[in-house]
């Protein structure tokens, strides 16, 4: 049975964020849902996966709430959950910043198709990923920059520096995330930062592939759930990203099977295999190494208790 991955964000401010998280979790409560929602003051950002019935009634119901009446949701088919619980959690602020932004100086938002008409126009812009680098790596817009920040509080400075490289009032900013969360906080900050031609497309790179296609695109579109990695559209793209072992082309991310490393990395099926899921050789004699299973290619190590649980049926 195929199942609607559900992607959406909206700010608007809510007087008891809590009672939502239990409010959804009461909707839940019996449906074929899986989901990581995120519910605070701000509003709400929520990715999850539903059967194409419960699907259809969070949606009806959520914008039957008047706080939510105008969401917009982003949806794409999948063949199982990609999620492997209900969680619907509060959080202080759906982006982690830890300094207060005026939200009402967000930058403009481009629709898909005006975003591909700016990408071709020859005036000069910067174009931004406001992404983490290990989503780059697997995928990006062409001539896009990847600022040089490890967390998002990063970006305070790496504006500061950009505003002395180019005319804030006469460069053009076009930026990006996955869904179009990002960009409205990084978007209000360089508008602070006295930035004018700030514009940011509406409903990220998701919105992009449904609307547009993989013109442009690069690679693959890295995502917080069990996929890890999809295309942007059924167009085929380049791939970009190299293996962590060999530097063979390579899409697939993977966490190490040591769960005291459980670090990120792209690999081959060869060099998975050989490595037993590990990113070094290291890891494979560490104490704690999940066994590694090569059915299916983003989830390739089962529970200890699952494992455990079938050796003793084939003994």
């Amino acid at each position: 049975m195929p199942y609607y991955v559900l992607a959406y964000y909206h700010f608007t401010p809510l007087e008891n964020p809590r009672e939502e998280v239990i409010s959804h979790q009461k909707f839940f409560k019996d449906r074929d849902v899986s989901s990581r929602i995120y519910i605070s003051e701000q509003g709400i950002n929520g990715q999850m996966s539903a059967s194409d019935q419960d699907a259809e009634a969070y949606m009806n119901w959520l914008h039957a709430k008047p706080d939510f009446a105008t969401v917009e949701f982003k949806l794409h088919t999948h063949h199982e959950h990609v999620f492997p619980r209900k969680s619907v959690k509060y959080r202080k602020n759906l982006v982690a910043y830890d300094k207060a932004v005026n939200l009402n100086l967000r930058g403009e938002h481009v629709s898909p198709k005006k975003w591909r008409e700016m990408l071709e126009d020859q005036e000069h812009k910067i174009l931004i990923d406001v992404r983490n680098d290990y989503e780059w790596k697997v995928g990006h817009f062409e001539n896009a920059e990847l600022p040089p920040c490890e967390t998002f509080r990063d970006f305070d400075g790496y504006s500061d520096n950009l505003k002395e490289q180019v005319d804030p009032k006469k460069t053009p900013v076009m930026m990006y995330c996955t869904g179009g969360i990002r960009c409205e906080l990084y978007s209000s900050i360089l508008k602070e930062k006295g930035f004018e031609k700030v514009y940011q497309l509406h409903g990220g790179v998701i919105n992009y592939g449904l609307q547009e296609g993989s013109s442009h695109w690069k690679g693959k579109l890295f995502v917080f759930d069990d996929r890890m990695t999809v295309p942007i559209s059924e167009a085929e793209s380049e791939v970009i990203a190299k293996c962590h072992h060999c530097g063979v082309s390579a899409e697939s991310y993977y966490n190490c099977a040591n769960m005291d490393c459980n670090h990120l990395f792209i690999c081959c099926s060869d060099c998975l295999l050989e490595l037993a899921g590990c990113c070094k050789e290291a890891c494979k004699d560490a104490p704690r190494v999940r066994p590694y299973h090569d059915q299916n290619p983003h989830k390739p190590f089962r529970k200890w208790h699952n494992y455990f649980t079938e050796k003793k049926k084939e003994a």
